[in-house]
């Protein structure tokens, strides 16, 4: 695709075309896809994949998987598939051009409910009307939430197989709205903060659950990146 760049992740194993003036994957994207264990099988869906750097890097990581790459912006589609196949994993990904948030859209595209034993979700983490949006309608997608997080969650569960795992990458002072999204539907949920620095306020956090758990709620480590 024409201004896209080249870029290397995981050390080089993974390598990633990625649009030079939209949303561009970086540490976010591979603390998501660190959260997939290497034992992990099945179906594992990246849920709003961009060019598809999350789910290619649980791909890697598990190589017993089979990865769907859930993406509704056309031209991030495209970049996805080039990805699949610049990292030869034709076999085990496929990109899937769907709104997450219709289920006749996911149907369209393929997608079945309750099939993915890993969901990994980077939403959109702006509410429009807080922010300032791009002009650039795709990075703007990818910033700015067209609906609220409860209804992102909802379609991610949605495709989650009763005992799937639930991992989603969110804002640090969106961690009240990112519970009450999941209150009820998942269990066994930790909280992982993420800082900048050893000494400064969590950024970012990770949250983990269980469809269908009851376990109880858990505060992880915090990671400094």
């Amino acid at each position: 695709m024409k201004d896209a760049s080249l870029d290397g992740f995981l050390g080089g194993r993974l390598r990633l075309r990625q649009s030079a003036a939209g949303h561009r994957s970086g540490t976010e994207a591979e603390l998501l896809a660190a959260a997939t264990p290497q034992h992990q099988q099945g179906l594992i869906l990246d849920v709003g994949a961009g060019s598809g750097a999350v789910g290619l890097m649980a791909a890697l990581r598990a190589p017993g998987a089979i990865v769907g790459l859930v993406e509704i912006d056309p031209e991030s589609c495209a970049l996805a598939r080039e990805n699949v196949a610049e990292n030869a994993l034709g076999a085990r990904a496929t990109v899937y051009q769907a709104d997450v948030l219709a289920a006749k859209s996911r149907r369209a595209a393929g997608l079945i409910d309750e099939k993915a034993a890993l969901v990994l979700t980077n939403p959109p983490f702006h509410d429009a009307g807080k922010v300032r949006v791009t002009p650039d309608a795709a990075k703007a997608r990818a910033h700015v939430a067209s609906a609220p997080l409860i209804d992102w969650v909802r379609a991610c569960l949605a495709l989650l197989a009763p005992g799937g795992t639930f991992v989603m990458i969110h804002r640090a002072d969106a961690l009240a709205e990112c519970l009450a999204a999941v209150e009820g539907r998942i269990g066994g949920v930790s909280i992982q903060p993420i800082h900048t620095r050893a000494d400064a306020p969590a950024t970012r956090i990770l949250l983990a659950g269980v469809k269908g758990s009851k376990a109880p709620l858990s505060i992880l480590k915090g990671i400094v990146v």
